[in-house]
Protein backbone atom coordinates (compact mmCIF):
# COMPACT_ATOMS: atom_id res chain seq x y z
CA UNK A 1 0.00 0.00 0.00
CA UNK A 2 1.32 3.58 -0.95
CA UNK A 3 0.32 6.30 1.11
CA UNK A 4 1.01 10.15 0.23
CA UNK A 5 0.95 13.13 2.29
CA UNK A 6 2.33 16.87 2.15
CA UNK A 7 4.09 18.68 4.80
CA UNK A 8 3.04 22.59 4.92
CA UNK A 9 6.31 23.18 2.99
CA UNK A 10 4.76 21.50 0.32
CA UNK A 11 7.02 18.38 0.33
CA UNK A 12 5.42 15.26 -1.21
CA UNK A 13 5.94 12.40 1.14
CA UNK A 14 6.43 9.05 -0.18
CA UNK A 15 4.98 6.24 1.92
CA UNK A 16 5.22 2.45 2.26
CA UNK A 17 3.65 -0.16 4.00
CA UNK A 18 4.53 -3.68 4.44
CA UNK A 19 1.44 -5.64 5.31
CA UNK A 20 1.54 -9.10 6.66
CA UNK A 21 -1.27 -11.04 9.23
CA UNK A 22 0.68 -9.39 12.20
CA UNK A 23 2.85 -6.81 11.59
CA UNK A 24 2.08 -3.43 9.35
CA UNK A 25 4.92 -1.13 8.86
CA UNK A 26 5.36 2.44 7.59
CA UNK A 27 8.38 4.03 6.82
CA UNK A 28 9.38 7.34 4.33
CA UNK A 29 11.69 6.67 1.91
CA UNK A 30 12.91 10.42 0.27
CA UNK A 31 15.75 9.57 -2.09
CA UNK A 32 15.71 6.52 -4.61
CA UNK A 33 20.17 7.25 -4.56
CA UNK A 34 19.98 5.70 -0.74
CA UNK A 35 18.61 2.00 -1.99
CA UNK A 36 22.07 1.81 -3.79
CA UNK A 37 24.73 0.48 -1.72
CA UNK A 38 28.06 2.25 -1.93
CA UNK A 39 30.17 -0.60 -2.39
CA UNK A 40 27.69 -2.01 -5.24
CA UNK A 41 27.87 1.46 -6.75
CA UNK A 42 32.02 1.24 -6.73
CA UNK A 43 32.17 -2.56 -8.11
CA UNK A 44 30.06 -1.72 -11.10
CA UNK A 45 31.51 1.27 -12.16
CA UNK A 46 34.91 -0.54 -11.90
CA UNK A 47 33.51 -3.49 -14.11
CA UNK A 48 32.24 -1.09 -16.44
CA UNK A 49 35.44 0.86 -16.95
CA UNK A 50 37.47 -2.39 -16.97
CA UNK A 51 35.27 -3.71 -19.97
CA UNK A 52 36.12 -0.32 -21.95
CA UNK A 53 39.60 -0.50 -21.68
CA UNK A 54 40.86 -3.62 -20.48
CA UNK A 55 44.26 -2.88 -21.74
CA UNK A 56 45.73 0.05 -23.86
CA UNK A 57 44.33 3.40 -23.89
CA UNK A 58 45.81 4.68 -27.09
CA UNK A 59 44.07 8.04 -27.27
CA UNK A 60 44.61 8.60 -23.43
CA UNK A 61 47.93 9.14 -24.46
CA UNK A 62 47.14 11.87 -26.63
CA UNK A 63 44.84 13.92 -24.01
CA UNK A 64 47.00 13.25 -21.24
CA UNK A 65 46.32 14.26 -17.78
CA UNK A 66 45.39 18.27 -18.78
CA UNK A 67 42.42 19.24 -17.15
CA UNK A 68 39.15 20.17 -18.24
CA UNK A 69 35.64 20.32 -18.07
CA UNK A 70 32.51 18.71 -19.47
CA UNK A 71 28.55 19.11 -20.15
CA UNK A 72 26.50 15.94 -19.78
CA UNK A 73 23.75 16.57 -22.35
CA UNK A 74 20.20 14.76 -22.97
CA UNK A 75 19.05 15.04 -26.28
CA UNK A 76 15.71 13.12 -26.10
CA UNK A 77 12.63 13.58 -23.67
CA UNK A 78 12.38 11.53 -21.08
CA UNK A 79 13.01 11.04 -17.63
CA UNK A 80 16.34 11.26 -16.35
CA UNK A 81 17.79 7.77 -14.47
CA UNK A 82 20.87 6.24 -13.49
CA UNK A 83 22.89 9.04 -12.26
CA UNK A 84 24.66 7.39 -8.99
CA UNK A 85 25.91 4.93 -11.48
CA UNK A 86 27.01 7.91 -13.68
CA UNK A 87 28.30 9.52 -11.26
CA UNK A 88 30.03 6.60 -9.58
CA UNK A 89 31.55 5.90 -12.86
CA UNK A 90 33.09 9.34 -13.06
CA UNK A 91 34.28 9.29 -9.03
CA UNK A 92 35.79 5.74 -10.05
CA UNK A 93 37.79 7.34 -12.39
CA UNK A 94 38.99 10.35 -10.46
CA UNK A 95 36.84 13.15 -12.06
CA UNK A 96 34.30 15.57 -10.10
CA UNK A 97 31.21 16.82 -11.00
CA UNK A 98 28.41 18.23 -10.40
CA UNK A 99 24.26 17.33 -11.53
CA UNK A 100 22.22 20.21 -12.59
CA UNK A 101 19.01 17.75 -12.78
CA UNK A 102 17.52 15.06 -10.72
CA UNK A 103 16.91 11.56 -10.78
CA UNK A 104 13.50 11.04 -11.51
CA UNK A 105 12.95 14.72 -13.45
CA UNK A 106 11.04 14.01 -16.59
CA UNK A 107 12.83 16.75 -19.05
CA UNK A 108 12.92 17.85 -23.03
CA UNK A 109 15.66 18.51 -24.82
CA UNK A 110 18.37 20.04 -25.05
CA UNK A 111 19.16 19.82 -21.83
CA UNK A 112 22.55 19.58 -19.98
CA UNK A 113 22.14 17.20 -17.30
CA UNK A 114 25.46 17.55 -15.41
CA UNK A 115 28.87 19.45 -15.64
CA UNK A 116 32.33 16.91 -14.93
CA UNK A 117 35.94 18.10 -14.30
CA UNK A 118 38.62 15.98 -14.00
CA UNK A 119 41.87 15.02 -16.34
CA UNK A 120 41.45 14.80 -19.95
CA UNK A 121 42.69 11.09 -20.05
CA UNK A 122 40.22 10.38 -16.98
CA UNK A 123 37.21 11.99 -18.01
CA UNK A 124 36.90 10.10 -21.92
CA UNK A 125 38.12 7.14 -20.18
CA UNK A 126 34.47 7.36 -18.05
CA UNK A 127 32.27 8.78 -21.00
CA UNK A 128 31.27 5.97 -22.59
CA UNK A 129 30.23 3.90 -19.35
CA UNK A 130 28.65 6.70 -18.01
CA UNK A 131 26.47 7.73 -20.94
CA UNK A 132 25.75 4.10 -21.58
CA UNK A 133 24.64 3.81 -17.87
CA UNK A 134 22.20 7.15 -18.42
CA UNK A 135 20.73 5.90 -21.44
CA UNK A 136 19.70 2.77 -20.81
CA UNK A 137 18.40 3.54 -17.21
CA UNK A 138 16.50 6.70 -18.38
CA UNK A 139 14.86 4.78 -21.38
CA UNK A 140 13.43 2.22 -18.40
CA UNK A 141 12.38 4.76 -16.01
CA UNK A 142 10.48 6.89 -19.09
CA UNK A 143 8.89 3.26 -20.08
CA UNK A 144 8.03 3.09 -16.50
CA UNK A 145 6.60 6.26 -15.76
CA UNK A 146 4.27 6.49 -19.15
CA UNK A 147 2.77 2.88 -17.93
CA UNK A 148 2.39 4.39 -14.66
CA UNK A 149 0.51 7.19 -16.25
CA UNK A 150 -1.39 5.52 -18.39
CA UNK A 151 -2.93 2.95 -15.98
CA UNK A 152 -3.32 6.17 -13.55
CA UNK A 153 -5.84 7.39 -15.95
CA UNK A 154 -7.52 5.20 -16.60
CA UNK A 155 -8.57 4.60 -13.15
CA UNK A 156 -6.22 1.38 -12.09
CA UNK A 157 -5.95 1.11 -8.23
CA UNK A 158 -3.44 -1.85 -8.52
CA UNK A 159 0.29 -1.46 -9.38
CA UNK A 160 2.35 -2.12 -11.82
CA UNK A 161 5.64 -4.17 -11.62
CA UNK A 162 8.95 -4.83 -13.63
CA UNK A 163 10.31 -8.24 -14.07
CA UNK A 164 14.10 -9.85 -13.84
CA UNK A 165 14.08 -9.80 -17.43
CA UNK A 166 16.76 -7.54 -17.38
CA UNK A 167 20.23 -7.05 -19.48
CA UNK A 168 23.36 -9.24 -17.50
CA UNK A 169 24.89 -7.39 -15.03
CA UNK A 170 22.53 -4.44 -15.21
CA UNK A 171 20.13 -6.13 -12.74
CA UNK A 172 20.62 -3.32 -9.92
CA UNK A 173 20.32 -0.21 -12.59
CA UNK A 174 17.15 -2.15 -13.80
CA UNK A 175 15.37 -2.31 -10.93
CA UNK A 176 16.37 1.28 -9.71
CA UNK A 177 15.31 2.50 -12.67
CA UNK A 178 11.72 1.24 -12.11
CA UNK A 179 11.56 2.70 -8.88
CA UNK A 180 12.75 6.46 -10.19
CA UNK A 181 9.69 5.62 -13.00
CA UNK A 182 7.13 4.74 -10.24
CA UNK A 183 6.64 1.15 -10.61
CA UNK A 184 7.18 -1.71 -8.40
CA UNK A 185 10.11 -3.51 -8.64
CA UNK A 186 9.13 -6.94 -7.71
CA UNK A 187 11.95 -9.29 -6.76
CA UNK A 188 15.09 -8.80 -7.23
CA UNK A 189 16.58 -12.13 -7.48
CA UNK A 190 15.43 -15.88 -6.48
CA UNK A 191 15.97 -14.98 -2.96
CA UNK A 192 13.36 -12.37 -2.77
CA UNK A 193 10.07 -14.48 -3.15
CA UNK A 194 9.22 -18.42 -3.25
CA UNK A 195 8.15 -18.56 -6.74
CA UNK A 196 7.23 -21.44 -8.01
CA UNK A 197 7.19 -21.29 -12.14
CA UNK A 198 6.10 -23.80 -14.67
CA UNK A 199 9.22 -25.86 -14.84
CA UNK A 200 9.33 -26.36 -10.90
CA UNK A 201 6.15 -27.50 -11.02
CA UNK A 202 6.74 -29.64 -14.27
CA UNK A 203 9.75 -31.29 -12.16
CA UNK A 204 7.50 -31.56 -9.07
CA UNK A 205 4.69 -33.02 -11.24
CA UNK A 206 1.87 -31.55 -9.02
CA UNK A 207 0.91 -28.41 -7.66
CA UNK A 208 -0.44 -28.90 -4.29
CA UNK A 209 2.73 -30.84 -2.96
CA UNK A 210 5.21 -28.10 -4.69
CA UNK A 211 3.37 -25.54 -2.32
CA UNK A 212 3.51 -28.08 0.59
CA UNK A 213 7.25 -28.30 -0.10
CA UNK A 214 7.98 -24.61 -0.47
CA UNK A 215 6.25 -24.21 2.78
CA UNK A 216 8.21 -26.59 5.03
CA UNK A 217 11.26 -24.66 3.33
CA UNK A 218 10.09 -20.78 2.99
CA UNK A 219 11.15 -18.14 5.69
CA UNK A 220 8.33 -16.11 7.73
CA UNK A 221 9.80 -13.26 5.14
CA UNK A 222 8.64 -15.04 1.87
CA UNK A 223 5.56 -15.47 0.14
CA UNK A 224 4.85 -18.40 -2.05
CA UNK A 225 3.87 -17.43 -5.70
CA UNK A 226 2.52 -20.04 -8.14
CA UNK A 227 2.73 -19.31 -12.16
CA UNK A 228 -0.47 -21.14 -13.20
CA UNK A 229 -1.86 -21.46 -16.75
CA UNK A 230 -5.17 -21.88 -16.53
CA UNK A 231 -8.03 -21.15 -13.74
CA UNK A 232 -7.83 -24.53 -12.40
CA UNK A 233 -4.12 -24.43 -11.88
CA UNK A 234 -4.65 -21.36 -9.95
CA UNK A 235 -7.20 -22.49 -7.79
CA UNK A 236 -5.17 -26.03 -6.81
CA UNK A 237 -1.85 -23.23 -6.03
CA UNK A 238 -4.65 -21.32 -3.97
CA UNK A 239 -6.20 -24.16 -2.05
CA UNK A 240 -2.59 -25.52 -1.08
CA UNK A 241 -1.91 -22.26 0.81
CA UNK A 242 -0.25 -19.98 -1.87
CA UNK A 243 -0.10 -16.20 -0.87
CA UNK A 244 0.09 -15.03 -4.91
CA UNK A 245 -1.00 -16.74 -7.90
CA UNK A 246 0.20 -15.44 -11.35
CA UNK A 247 -1.91 -15.91 -13.84
CA UNK A 248 0.52 -16.32 -16.91
CA UNK A 249 0.29 -16.02 -20.48
CA UNK A 250 -3.72 -15.43 -20.37
CA UNK A 251 -6.03 -13.70 -22.56
CA UNK A 252 -6.99 -10.42 -21.36
CA UNK A 253 -10.01 -11.47 -20.83
CA UNK A 254 -8.72 -14.83 -19.53
CA UNK A 255 -7.57 -12.59 -17.24
CA UNK A 256 -10.71 -10.44 -16.03
CA UNK A 257 -12.56 -13.98 -15.84
CA UNK A 258 -10.05 -16.00 -14.01
CA UNK A 259 -9.16 -13.07 -11.82
CA UNK A 260 -13.31 -11.99 -10.93
CA UNK A 261 -13.58 -16.28 -9.93
CA UNK A 262 -9.72 -16.60 -7.93
CA UNK A 263 -11.20 -13.18 -5.82
CA UNK A 264 -14.71 -14.26 -5.37
CA UNK A 265 -13.22 -17.98 -3.43
CA UNK A 266 -10.26 -16.68 -2.20
CA UNK A 267 -10.53 -12.84 -0.96
CA UNK A 268 -7.38 -12.54 0.60
CA UNK A 269 -5.25 -14.22 -2.29
CA UNK A 270 -3.10 -11.72 -4.40
CA UNK A 271 -3.01 -11.95 -7.89
CA UNK A 272 -0.79 -10.92 -10.44
CA UNK A 273 -1.25 -11.21 -14.10
CA UNK A 274 1.65 -11.11 -16.06
CA UNK A 275 3.06 -13.21 -19.93
CA UNK A 276 2.44 -10.51 -23.10
CA UNK A 277 1.32 -7.69 -21.29
CA UNK A 278 3.06 -4.69 -22.95
CA UNK A 279 1.98 -0.36 -22.65
CA UNK A 280 0.18 -1.11 -25.75
CA UNK A 281 -2.37 -3.63 -24.96
CA UNK A 282 -2.40 -2.96 -20.56
CA UNK A 283 -5.81 -1.52 -20.46
CA UNK A 284 -7.47 -4.67 -21.93
CA UNK A 285 -5.89 -6.27 -18.86
CA UNK A 286 -6.56 -4.14 -16.14
CA UNK A 287 -9.32 -5.46 -13.30
CA UNK A 288 -10.18 -4.71 -9.63
CA UNK A 289 -9.52 -8.02 -8.64
CA UNK A 290 -5.76 -8.25 -10.06
CA UNK A 291 -3.08 -6.91 -7.19
CA UNK A 292 -0.03 -6.50 -9.96
CA UNK A 293 0.58 -6.53 -13.52
CA UNK A 294 3.88 -7.10 -14.40
CA UNK A 295 5.59 -6.31 -17.30
CA UNK A 296 9.00 -7.61 -19.27
CA UNK A 297 8.64 -4.92 -21.95
CA UNK A 298 10.03 -2.10 -19.35
CA UNK A 299 13.48 -3.77 -19.52
CA UNK A 300 13.24 -5.51 -22.57
CA UNK A 301 11.18 -3.23 -24.95
CA UNK A 302 12.31 -0.03 -24.06
CA UNK A 303 13.85 2.86 -26.05
CA UNK A 304 16.93 4.32 -24.70
CA UNK A 305 17.28 8.29 -24.54
CA UNK A 306 20.56 9.99 -26.37
CA UNK A 307 23.02 11.62 -23.93
CA UNK A 308 26.30 12.99 -25.07
CA UNK A 309 29.44 14.57 -23.47
CA UNK A 310 30.86 17.74 -24.70
CA UNK A 311 34.24 18.92 -23.26
CA UNK A 312 34.29 22.66 -23.35
CA UNK A 313 36.77 24.67 -22.41
CA UNK A 314 35.34 28.00 -21.30
CA UNK A 315 33.89 25.40 -18.12
CA UNK A 316 37.69 25.91 -16.55
CA UNK A 317 39.16 22.53 -13.99
CA UNK A 318 37.30 22.22 -11.33
CA UNK A 319 33.87 22.95 -10.14
CA UNK A 320 33.19 25.92 -7.80
CA UNK A 321 32.31 24.48 -5.05
CA UNK A 322 30.53 20.67 -3.99
CA UNK A 323 29.56 17.52 -6.27
CA UNK A 324 25.93 17.70 -6.58
CA UNK A 325 22.36 19.04 -5.37
CA UNK A 326 20.47 18.77 -2.41
CA UNK A 327 18.29 15.46 -2.77
CA UNK A 328 14.87 16.22 -3.83
CA UNK A 329 12.32 14.28 -1.32
CA UNK A 330 9.71 14.33 -3.11
CA UNK A 331 10.80 11.97 -5.30
CA UNK A 332 11.00 8.37 -4.36
CA UNK A 333 9.49 4.65 -5.39
CA UNK A 334 5.95 3.65 -5.30
CA UNK A 335 6.44 0.50 -3.10
CA UNK A 336 8.45 -1.93 -2.55
CA UNK A 337 7.06 -4.28 -0.08
CA UNK A 338 5.23 -7.01 -3.06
Amino acid sequence: MVRTGSRKSGVKRVYTVYESRHVVCCELIADTSHLLPPSSLSRLARQWLLEDSPQLDWAGTVVGERPVGATLLLKSPGVLAGSPFAQAVFREAGCRFRWLRRNGEDLEPVCTVACVWGPARALLLAERAALNVLAWASGVATSCRSAQELARSLGCSGRLAGTRKTSPGFRLVGKHAMAVGGVETHRYGLGNLLMLKDNHLVVVGDIAKAVREARMIASVCNKIEVESRSLEEARQAALAGAGIVMLDNFTPQGVQEAARALRKEFPRLLIEASGGITQENLPLYLSPHVYVISLGSFTQQLTALDFSMKVLPELGSEPESGSSPAPDPSLGPSDFSF
